[in-house]
């Protein structure tokens, strides 16, 4: 709150009036309401501690990522929705129209703006790399149990290490090297003894992670620049109406008039939308939690989060779907997430040395 203002009366002669008592010269200006009392509202968290709120984001996160990985599998495999690209693209028409609302109305970040034509392309090309990835993603889910797909997408560090080699000719320290070593020897692991494995999904899955890899070389490449870099709530709202744009010609050429075949299900089965919408809000979710994630914690809170969400979604997705597993791959995934920690050590380590 502002406080009151005490301003004072100037008169034309003071001495004519030798009575008059300070307080009597001084005007009380009334105390300017913030914002947040005009409107009526406050602002969200503004009555929690740091530590419940920072609980409660962290909480939210795991609820939309492991939330959307389930909702992405029980539509394309269980409801027999078999249109990931479709799918896809309502996931970036949705993020593109709640950043708009985030940014332009909530203003939960300072709204940022593409300076130039070469920006522009710049986030373009990230933009066709991010759909390629997601796409990937997706439609593995089609084919393979989430927690295979999670295991896969574990190894991550493995694809940017070799992305950043091969585009960058950046070494890492042999200690980093040896780390990535348990990922991949964990995945093999998971992979020879998983007993619904399906080639093309597994292949699918491994372009999807290593796509997710060199959007983040990628992205560090082409915005080095300040004044190019954007906030990662901002780049969202300028890649996701891209995102979409690039995929409704390959949803109408191989998935045919999906919009149309959907509004026809509607008409017998309404919970399609309901599903639809519900599933295209989490996954803005997911973007929104990892901001908010970064922002009362850190990047690297965020990069051990996600591995403890790859294992919780493996579980989960185990325990509502009641997908085999054995124990030759649950041991195979554990060395992956292992490998992973020590891999994240060794990155921390080496850049304490280097500085």
């Amino acid at each position: 709150m502002v406080e009151a203002q005490k301003w004072t009366r100037r008169m034309s002669n003071p001495r004519l009036d030798t009575a008059a008592t300070a307080d009597d010269h001084v005007l009380d200006i009334p105390t300017i309401p913030t914002a947040e009392v005009k409107n009526g509202i406050y602002t969200f968290g503004s009555h929690l501690t740091p530590n419940l709120l920072t609980a409660l984001i962290i909480a939210s996160w795991f609820m939309s990522n492991t939330g959307v990985l389930l909702l992405n599998k029980y539509l394309l495999s269980f409801y027999g929705y078999r249109y990931p690209i479709f799918l896809t693209m309502l996931h970036m028409l949705s993020c593109a129209s709640y950043s708009y609302i985030a940014i332009n109305f909530l203003e939960i970040v300072p709204k940022q703006h593409i300076l130039s034509k070469k920006q522009f392309f710049k986030i373009f090309a990230l933009c066709a790399i991010f759909c390629f990835s997601v796409v990937c993603g997706n439609t593995s889910l089609r084919y393979i149990p989430v927690s295979f797909n999670q295991a896969i997408g574990a190894t991550t560090p493995f694809f940017t290490a070799i992305f950043a080699f091969i585009i960058t000719c950046k070494k890492e320290s042999v200690k980093v090297y040896f780390a990535l070593l348990p990922v991949v020897f964990g995945i093999v692991l998971a992979t020879n003894s998983e007993p619904l494995f399906n080639l093309f999904g597994f292949l699918v899955c491994i372009g999807s992670t290593a796509g997710r890899a060199l959007k983040s070389v990628v992205q560090g490449i082409l915005l080095t620049n300040e004044a190019e870099k954007l906030h990662s709530m901002n780049l969202l709202l300028y890649m996701a109406p891209m995102a979409a744009l690039i995929l409704l010609p390959f949803s109408l050429y191989n998935e045919g008039n999906v919009a149309r075949i959907t509004l026809e299900k509607a008409k017998t089965d309404s919970f399609i939308i309901l599903l639809l919408i519900g599933n295209a809000t989490v996954a803005y979710l997911v973007n929104l939690t990892n901001f908010l994630v970064t922002k009362h914690t850190s990047a690297l809170t965020l990069q051990v989060l996600g591995n403890a969400k790859a294992a919780l979604a493996a579980f989960v997705s185990v325990m509502v779907f009641r997908n085999p597993v054995t124990m030759t791959g649950v041991t195979g995934f554990a060395v992956t997430i292992m490998g992973i920690v020590l891999y994240s050590e060794a990155k921390k380590r080496s850049k304490i040395t280097t500085y």
